[in-house]
Order: C-alpha cells, then sequence, then structure tokens
C-alpha cells in the first residue's frame, strides 16, 4: 500500500504461545501495538451473542477478523512510531486453511496490499505455558498446528520468518527489543 510497512512488526503464533503477554510487556515500555483480532472478535461477539465464532461460523469469525487487520492497519498508518502487531492480516489466511476453508479472493488480495516488515516474529509452541480460557479453547496440538500454518503463510507471502526464544518474557522482550532498534532482525531469520 505504501513505504509504512517497514514500521508495522507482526509477532504471530500459535494460541498459548506467549504473544500476548511479550506485546503487553513491550507495551509497558513505551512501544505501540493492535489488540489482537481473534481474541477482539471473540469478546464482542460474545457480548453481543452474536455467532461470528470459531466454534459457531468460522467463515463469519475469519471475516470479522480481516475487518479487524485492515482497520488495525489503516490505525497504525496514522501513527509515526513502530506499531507491532499482535497477528496480522496473512493470520486470517492461514486460519482459513487450518479450518479446512477456501481463501476467497478478496482475502488473498488483502494479504498482498496490507504488507508488513518483512520479517516477522512468531512465538513457537510452549506446552509448559500453554493454557486454555474461555476464549481460547484450541489444544495444544491445535496450537502446533497453528504455528505450522502461520509459518507457510507467512513464506508464502514472502515474509522471514523468526522464531522467539522459548525464555521469560524479559528474554523476549529484549530479543525483539535488539532487532526492532538496530535493524539486526535480517541477520536472525529462522532457518526452515
Amino acid at each position: 500500500m505504501n513505504g509504512d510497512f517497514d514500521r508495522f512488526v507482526v509477532v504471530t503464533g500459535g494460541p498459548g504461545s506467549g504473544k500476548t503477554t511479550l506485546l503487553n510487556r513491550l507495551g509497558h515500555q513505551g512501544l505501540t501495538s493492535t489488540v489482537e483480532a481473534g481474541r477482539g472478535v471473540i469478546q464482542d461477539q460474545m457480548t453481543i451473542g452474536g455467532s461470528a465464532l470459531p466454534w459457531a461460523d468460522q467463515a463469519l469469525f475469519a471475516e470479522l477478523m480481516l475487518s479487524w487487520e485492515m482497520r488495525s492497519y489503516r490505525w497504525a498508518q496514522q501513527r509515526t512510531e513502530v506499531v507491532l502487531f499482535d497477528r496480522a492480516v496473512p493470520d486470517v489466511l492461514g486460519y482459513l486453511r487450518l479450518a479446512g476453508l477456501s481463501v476467497p479472493a478478496h482475502a488473498s488480495a488483502a494479504a498482498e496490499l496490507f504488507r508488513y516488515h518483512r520479517q516477522v516474529f512468531i512465538a513457537p509452541p510452549w506446552p509448559e505455558i500453554f493454557s486454555q480460557d474461555s476464549e481460547r479453547r484450541q489444544d495444544l496440538a491445535e496450537a502446533e498446528r497453528t504455528y505450522d500454518a502461520m509459518v507457510e503463510i507467512y513464506t508464502e507471502l514472502g515474509y522471514e520468518v523468526i522464531d522467539l526464544p522459548r525464555a521469560e518474557v524479559a528474554t523476549r522482550v529484549e530479543f525483539v527489543t535488539d532487532r526492532i532498534t538496530s535493524g539486526r532482525a535480517e541477520d536472525t531469520a529462522a532457518s526452515r
């Protein structure tokens, strides 16, 4: 869409891998981030009794996540600093594939138009910290499949995927901030 994508940094991964905890801590350090679409849509739909839920209508859930992610992108374009994305448009494509649904042409078009920094941080499955809650109903096996789907879709779209270390949040914070501030993300791309 424009040159903004260089400052739009994605953090993705399967559920229960510490991604949002990391982003919350980075926020406490003054970095700006978006709200995860999936959790936000689930919370909104549960509040209003809607059916756009992953356990009720996966296609509708994906559509609302796609709209959420595009809106987050537009919001980030109004900012001047680095913006961390708690998932992004490509995650919706990964979700659709994971759910066994076809990816509509408009979703593929969105993934091509709404671009992010070429290095994407991904939280690998981490059984020791994995947990479920009322919004995160996936089991560990599905979290692992989600990780694989995200690696696949981001790679197909031309991004380099960088695994976050399975380490305490302070170490992950340092890992991300070092790469954002020094531009060393290019040197740490995970070998696949």
